[in-house]
């Protein structure tokens, strides 16, 4: 998907939210386990539900990894699954040394065909610019995280007194460009969003920590809009895991509504 299919699809939809699927069994509706694919047969529950109302899915690969080669094909048939306007990110958090790298883009942009990957920086460009070699894919590469640990390398300070996570964003920036390269920013600490913003101003954000874990939808925005809205902001176990019985379904579609509609609201006033 390109960066004007995904501008436009937050104007039609008025929302610019991203369903989270870390789909764990032991929170599924206990129902859903009698089945073939209880992952897959979840995810296709709460993609029918919520479609209308996000213009991402982000799928964490860890919660399909850890089922081997059976939940490797629920991943595969959940991006399948997942309507074709509709932005996916593979939060795989990949990152390695060239071919390795290489490899890693093609599992998840040619056989589970996703728009996107998300990928760790830290060793640098070479283990990035094989993500940004592919036509129409995303890199979104980890920037600022709202964990406890970010605090343990992020904030370290140079001899200049930079914050290590700014010279990720300046280095980085170099390697790709605003129609192939987004950055991962948590929203929990909502002013060091406005940081970031400054020094990418025409990115787009990938935002997790909103709704379940404190992060402000309204601080989010008022720290990191750009004039094409610039903001994917996730939502996981507040959406997907707002019920755990019969009507888990219809719950997520309530609260990705109410979501879509806050968005909405912003998105009038910003007159976008």
């Amino acid at each position: 998907m390109t960066r004007q299919e995904l501008i436009e699809q937050i104007r039609i939809k008025q929302s610019f939210l991203c369903v989270g699927l870390d789909t764990d069994l032991s929170k599924i509706p206990a129902h859903l386990l009698d089945t073939e694919d209880p992952i897959f047969e979840f995810n296709k529950a709460i993609i029918d539900a919520t479609k209308d109302f996000c213009v991402a899915y982000k799928p964490n690969i860890a919660f399909y990894e850890c089922y081997g080669p059976k939940g490797w094909e629920s991943l595969r048939k959940t991006f399948e699954y997942i309507p074709k306007n509709i932005f996916t990110i593979a939060d795989a958090k990949r990152g390695d040394i060239g071919n390795t790298s290489t490899y890693y883009a093609k599992t998840f942009f040619e056989y589970l065909t996703c728009d996107s990957v998300t990928v760790a920086p830290y060793m640098g460009e070479d283990s990035v610019k094989p993500f940004l070699e592919f036509d129409n894919k995303w890199v979104i590469l980890l920037a600022l995280t709202s964990n406890k640990g970010a605090l343990d390398f992020q904030m370290i300070q140079d001899q200049n007194g930079e914050e290590l996570f700014k010279s990720v964003l300046k280095k980085s920036a170099e390697w790709g460009t605003d129609e192939n390269l987004m950055y991962v920013v948590g929203a929990t600490r909502s002013s060091d969003i406005g940081e970031v913003r400054k020094i990418v101003p025409n990115h787009f954000f990938l935002v997790p920590g909103v709704g379940a874990q404190g992060g402000s939808l309204e601080d989010v925005v008022n720290y990191g809009w750009n004039k094409d809205c610039g903001l994917l902001i996730n939502s996981s176990r507040g959406i997907i895991y707002a019920s755990q019985g019969l009507d888990f379904a219809d719950k997520a579609k309530i609260e990705a509504q109410k979501l879509q509609q806050e968005m909405a609201e912003i998105l009038n006033q910003k007159g976008f």
